[in-house]
């Protein structure tokens, strides 16, 4: 016979006790410090009085601090719609892989998290870079292209120049896709594996083309899988810090980095405090928003 929580707190609260204390502890405990800190002024060098102030957040919603909040919501967006271009297929393929090629193909996937952040920020570094691979790559055809040019009597290309890709919004907008690419095709993989591949065929039977077929079957089918990636890729876009740091140039700074500034060089803790939840406050609309859309969509089945 089965027994309900109800009927066995004492193994219930065994249970659920020590993750409980730990999340109060580890997180809700500094979460309402910080929090705390947001109304409060610096009287000291290391000291903060709680005065209930709300000038912090008067401060943060100045024009210059709103638009690098503008500026990384968009950073965020743009990244978020390139992964989910970029991951679509690569989830779609996965999820019609065989179960053999599938597990490595998952395994592909999932690798960049067996490796450091700042490892894999350096590499792209390295390829991004004047002398890296892209622009290596691009000055041999370059100059193959000029020899082919030559010898068939055309004027050759002339010298290359190669491309600045680092240390300017395209560099933190491609860092940030390589970084969170992964979190769009998980969840897009899990809904489309899931997904009745009866409706794709019907449709297929019924003259639909391949196209058609995805863009009217199965994307609403993935539903719940685009939004959940959609939503596990923006937030911690939106809260980047280590690739516009590395990546971006003094343009190319998003709220985390005016964050960081905060806490550590100008060590002004309350406003830094007040910065930070303006950017949770954003999240938690992001999630509101991201739950109302799922609610309607199953009411309308």
């Amino acid at each position: 016979m089965e027994q309900t929580w109800r009927q066995a707190k004492a193994a219930f609260a065994a249970i659920s006790i020590p993750p409980i204390a730990w999340l109060l502890l580890f997180f809700i405990v500094p979460m309402a410090v910080i929090w705390a800190y947001s109304f409060g002024e610096n009287t000291g060098p290391v000291t903060i009085d709680f005065t209930g102030t709300f000038s912090n957040y008067m401060r943060a919603a100045e024009p210059l601090y709103l638009e690098i909040f503008w500026k990384s919501v968009l950073v965020a967006g743009l990244t978020t719609i390139l992964c989910l271009l970029v991951g679509f297929p690569v989830a779609l393929a996965i999820a019609f892989a065989s179960p053999r090629m599938k597990a490595w193909l998952l395994l592909l996937i999932m690798l960049p998290f067996w490796t450091n952040l700042l490892i894999r920020t350096y590499a792209l570094i390295a390829v991004l870079r004047e002398q890296g691979y892209v622009n290596f790559t691009l000055e041999w055809l370059w100059s193959n292209a000029s020899g082919l040019m030559t010898l068939v009597g055309l004027q050759p290309l002339g010298e290359f120049e190669p491309l600045t890709l680092l240390y300017n919004n395209t560099a933190v907008v491609i860092g940030l896709v390589y970084v969170h690419l992964p979190f769009m095709v998980l969840p897009l993989y899990s809904a489309l594996d899931r997904m009745d591949r009866s409706l794709m065929e019907a449709s297929l039977d019924l003259g639909a083309g391949h196209m058609r077929t995805i863009m009217q079957v199965v994307v609403p089918l993935a539903a719940p899988g685009i939004a959940s990636g959609i939503l596990i890729t923006f937030i911690p876009a939106l809260g980047a810090y280590l690739t516009p740091d590395l990546l971006g140039g003094t343009d190319s700074q998003m709220i985390a980095n005016v964050i960081e500034r905060q806490f550590k060089r100008a060590n002004d803790w309350p406003f830094g405090a007040a910065l930070s939840f303006m950017l949770m406050y954003l999240t938690f609309i992001a999630i509101a928003v991201q739950a109302l859309v799922q609610r309607r969509s199953e009411r309308r089945r």
